[in-house]
């Protein structure tokens, strides 16, 4: 099994209103993939990081396998999502692949 861990901060220029709505929409949008991508096991969002928190939002996701990752990285359906709710918002990314 391979874990699909992202990091984001989201772009300053959001009201804190703004910040939650763009939140919500990238919940729903990753956590809505469930199901429609081949060797993607569990998708989950946090959007509610303690204050402790330097980053706006998580992914925490577990594939099959490394092709199955690949594969979601080039979905229609996720490349749909990342380019409506996630890129056009985020200042910086972190990601994290391993093996499990």
């Amino acid at each position: 099994m391979v874990k699909h861990v992202i990091l984001w901060q989201l772009k300053e220029e959001f009201t804190d209103a703004q910040k939650a709505e763009i939140k919500a929409g990238i919940k729903a949008g990753l956590e809505g993939l469930a199901g429609q991508i081949p060797g993607l096991i569990d998708i989950k969002v946090i959007v509610d990081g303690l204050a402790s928190s330097n980053a706006d939002v998580m992914l925490d996701s577990s594939f099959e396998d490394a092709a199955s990752l690949k594969g979601y990285s080039v979905h229609p359906s996720h490349v749909a999502v990342a380019d409506s709710k996630v890129r056009p918002y985020t200042a910086k990314r972190v990601c994290m692949d391993y093996e499990v």
